[in-house]
C-alpha cells in the first residue's frame, strides 16, 4: 500500500533562494524524496509536513524569510504550498513530448524529467522500446503509428523528434505543423534538414511555418553523444529558449 504523503511545492520566491519555483519535496512518515534546497528551510518543511500527516492532512501555505530567524543566510523569501500527494501541483511549463525512445530519447527523458515542473511524455511504437524502469516523472505512451497520436497532444507543448525512422520523423513534422506547438526540435544533419524542408514545402507548409522547427537540437558544440545532446536541450529549456528556427548546422546526432 502506498504511504500517505505530503508534497511540498515552491510556488513563489523573492531574492536569493536555494531552489526555484516548481521544486518539490515528497514527505512520508519515514522517507523523503526530492529537495527544496536543503538546510533549515527543508528541515522545517519536513517537520510541518510530518505534523500534517500526524494530525490529518490539510492544505497549507507558508512563507519563510530566509534570514537569521530560520538559520539561513540566503536573504530571500520562499512561499511553500503543502498538499496531499494525490492532489499535487500542475506543472508550470509547457508539456514536453519526446518522440522516440532510442539512445537520444532516453537521454533526453533522463535529463529533463527530474525537473519537477516539466511534464515529460516519452513515446515510441512498441512497449519493449521504452526503458524499464522509466525515468522519474516521465509518462510512457505506446503509439504503433506515432504521427496519429499527435492530435492527442497539447497544442502548446514542446516536442523533440528523435525516432528510429526518417519517414516517421517527416510524418511527425508534418502532423505537428498542422496541429500546433510552442516549440519543436528535430534531430539530424544539415543534409537531412534541407531534404525535409523541401518535402514539407511540397506538403503545403510555408517557409515561415517550416522554420519554426529547429534542426539540429541542443548545442552542436557539445558533441554528438546522446547525453551531450540532452544536456544542450535541457540547458535551452531551462534558459527559456524553446526550440525555434536555427540555421543549417553540423549534425547533433542522427543523419
Amino acid at each position: 500500500m502506498t504511504q500517505p504523503e505530503i508534497v511540498v511545492n515552491v510556488v513563489k520566491t523573492r531574492g536569493s533562494t536555494p531552489r526555484e519555483i516548481g521544486a518539490t519535496l515528497h514527505v512520508t512518515a519515514d522517507s523523503i524524496d526530492g529537495t527544496i534546497g536543503g538546510g533549515a528551510l527543508e528541515w522545517e518543511a519536513i517537520r510541518i509536513a510530518r505534523q500534517m500527516l500526524a494530525d490529518g492532512p490539510t492544505n497549507l501555505t507558508r512563507t519563510f524569510p530566509l534570514g537569521p530567524d530560520l538559520g539561513q543566510c540566503c536573504g530571500g523569501v520562499v512561499t511553500l504550498v503543502f498538499v496531499e500527494g494525490a492532489q499535487g501541483i500542475e506543472p508550470s511549463e509547457p508539456p514536453v513530448y519526446i518522440w522516440g525512445a532510442g539512445h537520444v530519447g532516453r537521454a533526453l527523458a533522463r535529463t529533463i524529467a527530474p525537473f519537477e515542473w516539466m511534464h515529460v511524455t516519452l513515446i515510441d511504437a512498441a512497449a519493449d522500446r521504452l526503458p524499464n524502469p522509466l525515468p522519474p516523472n516521465a509518462t510512457p505512451l505506446v503509439a504503433a503509428d506515432m504521427p496519429r497520436a499527435v492530435p492527442h497532444t497539447d497544442p502548446g507543448g514542446v516536442h523533440f523528434i528523435v525516432t528510429y525512422s526518417h519517414d516517421i520523423d517527416l510524418a511527425l513534422c508534418d502532423a505537428l505543423l498542422r496541429h500546433g506547438f510552442t516549440g519543436c526540435g528535430l534531430i539530424g544533419s544539415a543534409t537531412k534538414w534541407a531534404r525535409f524542408r523541401k518535402r514539407l514545402g511540397q506538403m503545403g507548409h510555408s517557409d515561415a511555418q517550416i522554420s519554426r522547427i529547429q534542426c539540429p537540437i541542443g548545442d552542436p558544440s557539445l558533441g554528438k553523444h546522446p547525453q551531450a545532446i540532452a544536456i544542450g536541450v535541457a540547458a535551452r529549456l531551462l534558459d527559456g529558449q524553446m526550440p525555434q528556427e536555427s540555421a543549417l548546422a553540423p549534425t547533433s546526432g542522427g543523419t
